[in-house]
C-alpha cells in the first residue's frame, strides 16, 4: 500500500502507477493525524506493527531479550506499585532495579547462613511452623537460593527455593526457581513455575517476561505474544525489551502463518482496478501487426489465442482479465507464434506476476527477453520483480539493458523514476519523470508523479504549480483531481481537498460507471474522519467502495482502521484477515497478518486481563498509526 518504509507495504514494492502513491499518502495522513491526537505512541525504527487495546496505540520494533535472573527481597513480599516506581528511580529495596538486567541478583540484606545452619524443611515440618517461623525460614532459604544461583549451582538453588515455597507461597520464589530452570533450558518447568507465580500475582512483570521467553523457546508463539503484551501494558511500555519482543513475535507468528497460507493459497488475479492501474502504467500501443481485430485467426492456434487474449484485456473487467490470462497460457502451450512468441511470454509473465506467482513470472519474462531483446517492457517488468525480491542491483541492470535497446522509450524513464521514488531518491526520480515527459508529454501519470515527487522534496509551490498545469491540460482526467486533493489534505485544507475528491468521483462515475477507481471515495472518507471525526460517513464511503470493488485492499485496510478506532475490535479483525486473503506475495501476507495478530492479541488481553485493557484505555485513545 505504499512505496516507503514509513507505511504499509504496497501490492508491489515497485509502484507501477500513481495509485500506489495514493495509498502511501492515505497511510501517511492516518499516521500524522494519530500522532497529533490522544494516542499512546512509541516511535521506533524498523518495520512496525501496532497493537491497540481500548483505542490506545503502541508500536514495536526489533527483538530484545527478556530478563532471566532471580530477584532478592528483604521480606519475600512482592513490591507495591509505589515500591516499583522507587526501584525504577534507583531505590533498590531488594528486587532487581531493572527488568532488563540479566546479571546475578543483588546481595540480599538477609544474611546467608552456613548450610548446616539453614532450616531443614519438608511438608510435614512446614505444617508445624507458626506463620512467623514460616516467614523467617522462607527468607533464609531464599537468600541461600540466590547465593547458589549466583554461583551457578542451579540444582542446589532449586532445592532451596522449593523449601522456601513449602514455607510460603510467594510469587518471587516461584519466579526465582523458574530462573534456574531457565538457565538449564528446561522450558516446561519454567512455564510451570512462572504460571504459579502469575496465578499469585497476575501483574508480575518479570514472571510474565520469563514465561513468554519459555513459550517462545517451545514455539508457543501466540502464548508468548500474549504474555509480552500484558507485560508491556503493566509496565506502561517502560520496558523496551518487552516492546521489542512483541514486535519480533508478531512478525514471527505472521511469517509462520503466512507460509502455511502460501502453501495452500490459490493463485488468482487481484481486483480489475489493480490490474488496470498496472497495465495503464505502460503507454498504450496498437495491436501488433497480424493480431488486430481486422484479422480473423483460428482460436485453435497460438496466434489465435494471443489475439483473443489481447481483445479480452481491452474489456477491463474481472472476467476479461481472467479470459486473457487463460488465452496467453494457451498461446504459449500451442506455440507456432513466429515473431510474436516474445510478446506472448511477456504477457503471460505479466499475468503470473499480477497473480502473485513471481517465480513463474521471472522465468517467462526472461524467456521473453531471450526471444525478443527489443521488447523493453520485459526488462522493466522484470526489474520490478527483482526489486520486490530485494535485488536492487539486478533491477538497475535491467533498466540499463532496456536503455541499451531503446534509450528513447519514455516508459523506461517513468518506471526507473518509480524505483528512485520508492528508495527515497527523490531528486533522481524527478529527473527521470521529467525526461519521460520530455519524450511524451501526453502521459498523465508522469506529470502526476513529478508533482508528488516535488512535494516530497519540500518544493510545495512547484508541486502545486505542476498540478494546476495538469488540471488545465488534463481537465477530464479524474486522477489529477484525486491526487491534487491528497496533497491539499496533507496540508489540512480539508474543504478544498473534499471538493477535489468529489470532482474525481463524479468524473469516475461518468467515464467508468461499472469499474470506477474507488480511491477518491476512500480519500474522502479519510478526509471526513480527520477533519470532523465523522466515522459514520467515513464507513459508508468505505462500504460503497467495497461494493464497487470488493477486492480493493486499501478500502479493506481503511475499514479495519476505522473500526479499530471505534473499539470495534472483533469486526476490525475480520477486515485485517480479509486484507491477508487479498495479499499477493509472502511479504504482503506477513504484513497483513501482523496487523491481524496484533488485533487478535488485543482481544485476548481484554478477555484474560480485563483490568489491563481498562488501564491501557485510560492512557489515551487514538487511531492506530501505520509506520
Amino acid at each position: 500500500m505504499s512505496q516507503n518504509a514509513d507505511v504499509l507495504v504496497p501490492p508491489s514494492p515497485l509502484p507501477m502507477n500513481p495509485d500506489t502513491l495514493g495509498s502511501s499518502s492515505l497511510w501517511d495522513r492516518l499516521s500524522n493525524w494519530a500522532s497529533e491526537h490522544k494516542a499512546v505512541v512509541y516511535t521506533i525504527a524498523g518495520i512496525t506493527v501496532v497493537v491497540t487495546v481500548g483505542g490506545a496505540v503502541y508500536y514495536f520494533s526489533d527483538s530484545g531479550k527478556p530478563s532471566t535472573g532471580p530477584e532478592s527481597t528483604t521480606s519475600g513480599k512482592r513490591k507495591t506499585k509505589k515500591d516499583r516506581k522507587k526501584t525504577k528511580k534507583g531505590v533498590a529495596d531488594g528486587e532487581a532495579a531493572s527488568e532488563k538486567s540479566t546479571e546475578a541478583p543483588p546481595k540480599s540484606t538477609v544474611s546467608v547462613e552456613a548450610e548446616d545452619e539453614l532450616p531443614q524443611v519438608d511438608e510435614a515440618i512446614a505444617a508445624t511452623l507458626s506463620e512467623q517461623e514460616k516467614k523467617d525460614y522462607a527468607a533464609k532459604l531464599k537468600a541461600a537460593g540466590n547465593k547458589a544461583y549466583g554461583n551457578k549451582e542451579y540444582n542446589k538453588a532449586i532445592e532451596l527455593y522449593s523449601k522456601a515455597i513449602l514455607c510460603k507461597q510467594d510469587p518471587v520464589y516461584y519466579s526465582n526457581r523458574a530462573a534456574c530452570w531457565n538457565a538449564m533450558s528446561d522450558w516446561e518447568k519454567v512455564i510451570e513455575d512462572t504460571t504459579a507465580a502469575i496465578n499469585l500475582d497476575n501483574e508480575y512483570v518479570k514472571a510474565l517476561n520469563r514465561r513468554a521467553n519459555a513459550y517462545e523457546q517451545v514455539n508457543r508463539l501466540s502464548d508468548a505474544l500474549l504474555d509480552y503484551t500484558a507485560s508491556c501494558i503493566i509496565d506502561s511500555f517502560g520496558n523496551q525489551n518487552s516492546t521489542l519482543s512483541v514486535e519480533r513475535l508478531l512478525k514471527k507468528v505472521a511469517e509462520e502463518k503466512g507460509k502455511l497460507i502460501l502453501q495452500s493459497k490459490e493463485r488468482k488475479l487481484p481486483s480489475p482496478h489493480f490490474i488496470g492501474n498496472y497495465l495503464q502504467s505502460f503507454r498504450p500501443k496498437p495491436a501488433p501487426e497480424g493480431l488486430g481485430e481486422d484479422v480473423e485467426l483460428d482460436e485453435n492456434t497460438g496466434k489465435g489465442q494471443l489475439q483473443k487474449g489481447l481483445q479480452a484485456m481491452s474489456k477491463k473487467t474481472a472476467d476479461g482479465y481472467a479470459e486473457a490470462f487463460d488465452a496467453f497460457q494457451k498461446a504459449v502451450d500451442l506455440g507456432d507464434l513466429d515473431h510474436h512468441e516474445g510478446l506472448a511470454y511477456n504477457l503471460l509473465g505479466t499475468f503470473h506476476y499480477l497473480a502473485g506467482d513471481n517465480k513463474e513470472a521471472l522465468t517467462e519474462l526472461s524467456k521473453s527477453i531471450e526471444l525478443d531483446p527489443t521488447l523493453t517492457q520485459s526488462y522493466v517488468k522484470r526489474a520490478s520483480m527483482h526489486l520486490e525480491n530485494g535485488e536492487r542491483n539486478r533491477a538497475t541492470e535491467d533498466f540499463v539493458q532496456a536503455m541499451n535497446q531503446n534509450g528513447e522509450d519514455p516508459d523506461i524513464f517513468y518506471h526507473r523514476a518509480q524505483l528512485h521514488f520508492i528508495t527515497n531518491e527523490f531528486s533522481e526520480a524527478a529527473k527521470d519523470y521529467q525526461r519521460s515527459i520530455d519524450l511524451d508529454k501526453d502521459f498523465i501519470f508522469s506529470h502526476i508523479q513529478l508533482g508528488v515527487t516535488q512535494y516530497k522534496m519540500g518544493s510545495i509551490a512547484s508541486s502545486m504549480a505542476t498540478f494546476r498545469r495538469c488540471m488545465k491540460n488534463f481537465d477530464k482526467v479524474p486522477d489529477v483531481y484525486n491526487y491534487y486533493g491528497e496533497l491539499l489534505l496533507d496540508q489540512q485544507k480539508f474543504q478544498e481537498a473534499i471538493e477535489k475528491f468529489d470532482t474525481a468521483v463524479e468524473m469516475e462515475k461518468a467515464t467508468k460507471p461499472l469499474g470506477m477507481n474507488v480511491l477518491p471515495l476512500i480519500n474522502k472518507a479519510l478526509a471526513l474522519f480527520q477533519w470532523k471525526q465523522d466515522f459514520t460517513e467515513a464507513e459508508k464511503l468505505c462500504q460503497k467502495a467495497l461494493i464497487i470493488d470488493p477486492e480493493c485492499d486499501i478500502a479493506v485496510a481503511t475499514m479495519a482502521q476505522l473500526l479499530l478506532q471505534q473499539g470495534k475490535v472483533t469486526e476490525a479483525l475480520k477486515y485485517f484477515e480479509r486484507a491477508a486473503e487479498l495479499s499477493r506475495t509472502e511479504g504482503e501476507i506477513v504484513n497483513a497478518l501482523s496487523y491481524a495478530e496484533a488485533t487478535r492479541t488485543q482481544l485476548e488481553v481484554q478477555e484474560k486481563y480485563p483490568r489491563l485493557a481498562a488501564r491501557l484505555q485510560s492512557m489515551g485513545g487514538g487511531m492506530p498509526v501505520m509506520r
